[in-house]
């Protein structure tokens, strides 16, 4: 096989939660650009149904948007379990839904906030990979991408609660476990972990305050906060056959933020 056709993704079907805006539909076009069929999921039907365009647009042969609610271990569920009756096999799964959300310090943090953060950004992940991704051992193939956080190596100074950095710590030790258990199945499990990208959300942010990109900008090697697009190329490296031999690697992709 030539190098640059380990690449594509013709008749592979993925999973991208939270794949509607950000870097999840990043992610989910630069696979929808190798060929892959694309299952994506959120709350919002507006979004769905942009996604959904987009990412035909770029070349997905299909593209199935499911409202779902995946901020709950219910939700979560049901979620899984739909794509499993309607869909199957999936062949890729990348758990990108997440956020922050609060930012009480520790010491006023209610538990129920404390509790839906780590729910989002880790029971969640949980739940997939042990629902779709445990589907994938049986065929001895298959690919589980988490989205971890540069938050799960350093602690942020604009950030309170600290649910957020434990939480996506927690998930960059989850891919690791579970990828040293299903090695010998044929199924690799790997993380991302970006930086700070000029999301949409983020920008909106920023024009609020200024101030704080210039500041983040300045703790970055390269001067710059990263374009989503710019992590389309990870996630597709590691939803290819090129990455047949990584699993358990956390890859950090944020500009050289953590080198200082």
């Amino acid at each position: 096989m030539k190098l640059l056709d380990m690449f594509k993704l013709t008749g592979r079907r993925a999973v991208v939660t939270g794949g509607t805006r950000g870097l999840g539909l990043e992610m989910a076009r630069g696979l929808a650009e190798a060929g892959a069929e694309l299952i994506v999921a959120s709350r919002s039907e507006e979004h769905l149904a942009a996604a959904r365009d987009e990412l035909l647009a770029a070349g997905a042969p299909c593209v199935e948007a499911l409202t779902a609610d995946l901020m709950t271990p219910a939700g979560a569920t049901e979620f899984c379990e739909d794509v499993l009756r309607r869909f199957a096999p999936i062949d890729i799964l990348i758990n990108n839904v997440g956020g922050r959300r609060v930012n009480f310090p520790t010491e006023d943090l209610p538990l129920e906030d404390w509790q839906r953060i780590l729910d989002l950004n880790l029971t969640q992940a949980f739940l997939c990979t042990k629902l779709i991704g445990g589907a994938m051992l049986p065929r001895r193939r298959g690919r589980v991408i988490n989205v971890s956080s540069i938050s799960g190596f350093v602690a942020g100074k604009q950030m309170r609660g600290r649910s957020y950095e434990t939480s996506k710590a927690a998930l960059a030790m989850f891919t690791k476990a579970v990828a040293a258990d299903w090695a010998p199945h044929g199924v690799t499990v790997n993380a991302i972990a970006p930086g700070t990208f000029l999301t949409d959300a983020n920008r909106r942010w920023f024009a609020d305050r200024p101030e704080l990109k210039t500041e983040i900008e300045a703790t970055i090697p390269m001067g710059r906060l990263g374009e989503p697009r710019e992590i389309a190329g990870l996630a597709l490296y590691l939803a290819s056959d090129a990455s047949s031999y990584m699993t358990g690697s956390v890859i950090v992709i944020d500009g050289g933020r953590l080198l200082w």
